[in-house]
């Protein structure tokens, strides 16, 4: 596994590891039960606070990325990268939610547009 960090990045430590590895798990780099380095061996190659790393990985839990298996350690999720699903929940509840509101469905497109283009 490889993470390179960017200190003159505007993308925060954390979100450049969460990012980099959440792209090696869906590009197949990283597949269902790899084992990932403890937080303390990562944090130490890359020259970042174990918080940093640590939250890294609770983020990539959340997602359904990772799991951690205790003392065992953390490991690729046999489900792979679940933000696609993440995502898809997400659009579900926002189109119930505009629709709710009363505005047409484009309207709704034009707001994820600009969301999109000023993020």
């Amino acid at each position: 596994m490889r993470i390179d960090i960017d200190p003159e990045s505007s993308t925060a430590p954390f979100e450049q590891v969460k990012l980099q590895i959440l792209d090696q798990v869906r590009d197949g780099r990283l597949i269902a039960g790899t084992k990932l380095p403890t937080v303390r061996a990562l944090a130490e190659q890359l020259g970042l606070a174990a918080n940093t790393v640590a939250k890294s990985y609770r983020e990539l839990e959340a997602l359904g990325a990772i799991e951690t298996r205790g003392r065992l350690g953390s490991f690729v999720a046999s489900t792979g990268d679940a933000s696609a699903g993440v995502a898809a929940r997400a659009a579900t509840d926002y189109v119930a939610t505009v629709r709710g509101l009363g505005l047409s469905d484009d309207v709704a497109r034009s707001l994820v547009e600009a969301a999109i283009r000023g993020a």
